[in-house]
């Protein structure tokens, strides 16, 4: 078992990617999730044709690096610390079948809205382990305080965020962060939009609506107390937005829509520029992740050739999933969907809407059914396993009536 790093309470992370754990693991994590299918259709460009049935799977889908890495990084911690307790904050990622898998390692989710008993209750011989979303600073310091080994799984792009905020407090600059209030990523980035003193300032907005509010506020058109009001879920305490709008530092949770958290900057910096004359007091910084904007590309190049429906893959609470969605239902009919069993029959599908914000039950397009040609477009947020893609490929052709087999023959005809 590893030592911890002191003999204090407070004990330095824990590398657990040591080599001859992580082959164990590499194996482990390609028998659960991995898929022949989707990795020769990566090699054909995407585009699986047979009869009357085309299926597009989008270039860019599936697992990022951070995630893949912060999988490793769990599974790993089961291995290094085989009969120790391991605890998770929250959710590994955003997709079930992957929280499952951990949930079946012993591995137990921690609260992640607010610092419950749970956390009194652990001990210097406990593993916890940071997700990909990383964990605000207060949970950080409880677990220090507490002496557990730590495994940090907090995905790169999104420190690179800390970085930003922090810089930003530290010159007395206020963050705007787009994003959702009660995400994990976002609530961990507001906590470092605090700086290291405590004294730093944010202010969280989700839509353009938000964005034209603070605006107006910025150009003197705004109700102080209505502004608290409107926002006294996503502003850091002690909040004055006649003080705290002087200077502001654009930034973002990761996995917004792009094309929003830009015209957000561009909506803010030209109402700074109309009330100071110039744009001296404002700071904005790209910190979309890179897995995030491919993805979005991704289907907005598919999107450019005709399709009759589209599939996206993924947790009803991931982010970038959801844009995803965002983007397709703009051009066609979209179902978003968390793994092949929501396509249950010839007349069901079970999917999330998006509006009304929970799981209903839609018919299957009939269209779909008949002898008629079909184009089908298939693509999976980040979070997605490349099985659960596959799955869902081989449905929608079962739904087609073409079996696995043809699949099969067709993706690895003898001989090749």
């Amino acid at each position: 078992m590893p030592q911890p790093a002191e003999s204090t309470s407070k004990r330095s992370r824990v590398n657990v990617r040591r080599p001859d754990v992580m082959e164990l693991v590499t194996a482990e994590v390609a028998n659960h999730y991995k898929s022949s299918i989707v990795e020769r259709l990566r090699d054909l460009h995407g585009e699986l044709v047979i009869g009357n049935t085309t299926l597009r799977l989008a270039q860019e889908f599936g697992f990022c690096y951070g995630v893949e890495r912060a999988i490793d990084l769990a599974y790993a911690s089961r291995k290094v610390f085989p009969s120790n307790r391991i605890f998770l904050i929250g959710e590994i990622i955003h997709n079930p079948e992957v929280n499952r898998q951990l949930v079946d390692m012993g591995i137990v989710s921690l609260p992640w809205q607010e610092l419950s008993a749970d956390y009194d209750n652990l001990t210097a011989d406990d593993v916890v382990i940071v997700p990909a979303f990383g964990a605000p600073t207060a949970f950080m310091d409880k677990i220090d305080a507490k002496g557990c080994y730590i495994v940090d799984t907090t995905c790169g792009d999104v420190m690179k965020v800390w970085r930003r905020v922090r810089s930003y407090a530290k010159d007395g600059i206020t963050s705007i962060i787009h994003g959702k209030a009660g995400h994990e990523e976002t609530r961990a980035t507001a906590s470092r939009a605090l700086g290291e003193n405590g004294l730093g300032h944010y202010l969280i907005i989700l839509t353009l609506a938000d964005a034209d509010y603070v605006c107006d506020y910025i150009s003197g058109k705004g109700d102080r107390a209505e502004f608290l009001s409107r926002f006294s879920d996503s502003i850091s305490s002690g909040f004055d937005p006649d003080l705290h709008l002087m200077q502001i530092g654009v930034a973002n949770q990761t996995t917004m829509l792009k094309s929003e958290t830009e015209e957000i900057q561009n909506r803010i910096k030209q109402a700074m520029t109309k009330r100071d004359g110039h744009a001296d007091r404002f700071q904005m910084f790209d910190t979309i992740c890179g897995a995030t904007q491919e993805r979005q590309d991704a289907l907005f190049d598919m999107l450019r050739k005709p399709m009759n429906v589209l599939f996206v893959v993924g947790g009803y609470n991931s982010s970038n999933t959801t844009h995803l969605v965002e983007i397709g239902e703009q051009e066609l009919p979209t179902f978003f969907i968390r793994n092949a069993d929501c396509l249950a029959s010839l007349e069901q599908i079970i999917h999330y809407d998006l509006h009304e914000k929970r799981e209903i039950e839609s018919k299957y397009p009939q269209f779909l059914l008949g002898e008629v040609p079909a184009v089908i477009g298939v693509t999976a947020g980040a979070s997605c396993p490349n099985n659960l893609i596959e799955d869902t490929i081989v449905k929608v052709f079962a739904l087609r009536g073409i079996s696995l087999d043809q699949i099969n023959h067709t993706l690895f005809p003898a001989g090749r």
